[in-house]
């Protein structure tokens, strides 16, 4: 009797961790969705030429880093380089995000790195690519970007 209330005890406990597992793995697979739907209304946005909404996506805060070919400190700094270096519609193209991944780091914090495009014609700049790294946050306001490492593809050589 005492074998058969231990395999019952194992049984049940082997069927709460297996739930434990599933249900964390839903977790993890509804929080990407909700990094990469952050990404995606970025997207949007930028299509729409709406910098102010794409920046929405970063956390407005002093302490955000953004690695591009300068080091910008902040949000305003963020967005300020952005409108220099994107002053118009034909300068900001078409963005996609391809190749996505996150990698959650625990309940607050992800990372998520992939690939972007812009489509743009020659008056706009020509068309660029490149990766990036971001840290983003859980906050009260949804997920944000808290750190932004992007790099250009190389120029092509002649």
């Amino acid at each position: 009797m005492r074998f058969v209330h231990r395999q019952l005890l194992l049984s049940s406990v082997l069927l709460l961790l297996c739930g434990f597992a599933s249900a964390q793995a839903a977790s993890k697979s509804n929080e990407s969705s909700a990094i990469v739907a952050v990404l995606n209304r970025q997207a949007n946005d930028w299509n729409r030429g709406d910098l102010d909404a794409f920046a929405t996506g970063y956390k407005n805060s002093p302490d955000i880093l953004f690695m591009g070919q300068t080091i910008r400190h902040g949000y305003d700094q963020m967005l300020a380089g952005y409108r220099k270096s994107f002053p118009n519609k034909a300068a900001m193209g078409t963005l996609t995000f391809t190749a996505l991944q996150v990698q959650p780091l625990d309940e607050r914090f992800a990372t998520v790195t992939g690939r972007f495009h812009l489509e743009r014609t020659a008056a706009g700049g020509g068309n660029a690519g490149g990766y990036f790294l971001l840290v983003v946050e859980k906050t009260p306001a949804g997920w944000k970007i808290i750190r932004d490492d992007t790099t250009d593809d190389p120029a092509p050589r002649h």
